[in-house]
């Protein structure tokens, strides 16, 4: 079950998921994580175990972004499209836990991103891992603020169903398995709502805004 918090002043959208089970166990989930097919790149920043023996990582990763059409009057002709992300994660081995914090670096004007999962064994299920997903999503756009953080919300919950579903293919293959009906009505119903949130925020760029006067 999920839940969409925004701040008194609309200027953050707060997205959380309760804990979701996973049927596979934390060891096959670590090696899965850290596989994705649009990161274009990734560098190890730094990376140390701590005093307390968890493992610290620190990475650079530079991933493709699709925009949509009404983005592109927000960016210059030059500008890159893709997203540099810095991802931490942190192994923890004595509570059996993987907790990894990312935020993207450019774009911030238009929209931020920060995310935050929780992966811990199940101690009712074994052999089963939990996960929950926290997002902060915000815009500095000036009059779109609003509709952007909708939009960056949607396709927030679309990417983490997607994201989900590969990553119950990824390990399925790992354990020599091949998963059935992978991408089914959720996917297209969270896609649905994306282009909706698009619509609204194209149908709200249409509409001209008046400059903020000052007494």
């Amino acid at each position: 079950m999920d839940s969409c918090l925004s701040s008194s002043e609309s200027m953050l959208k707060h997205y959380k998921t309760s804990y979701l089970t996973v049927s596979f166990c934390l060891t096959q989930l670590c090696v899965c994580v850290s596989t994705s097919t649009h990161v274009l790149t990734e560098d190890v920043v730094y990376r140390e175990v701590t005093a307390d023996n968890r493992l610290f990582s620190r990475r650079l990763l530079m991933k493709t972004n699709r925009l949509p059409r009404w983005a592109e009057s927000f960016f210059p002709g030059g500008m890159s499209r893709s997203v540099y992300i810095i991802e931490d994660s942190i192994v923890d081995p004595v509570n059996r836990s993987l907790t990894t914090y990312t935020w993207n670096l450019n774009h911030t004007t238009l929209m931020s991103v920060e995310e935050r999962c929780v992966f811990k064994d199940s101690a009712e299920q074994p052999a089963t891992t939990q996960l929950k997903r926290e997002a902060w999503i915000s815009s500095s756009i000036y009059g779109f603020s609003k509709p952007i953080q909708e939009f960056g919300l949607a396709r927030f919950k679309s990417n983490q169903v997607k994201a989900m579903k590969g990553l119950e293919y990824a390990l399925s293959n790992l354990q020599g398995e091949t998963p059935q009906r992978l991408l089914r009505d959720t996917v297209k119903d969270a896609s649905e709502k994306a282009k909706e949130a698009a619509k609204t925020l194209a149908s709200a760029a249409a509409v001209p805004q008046k400059p903020q006067q000052y007494v």
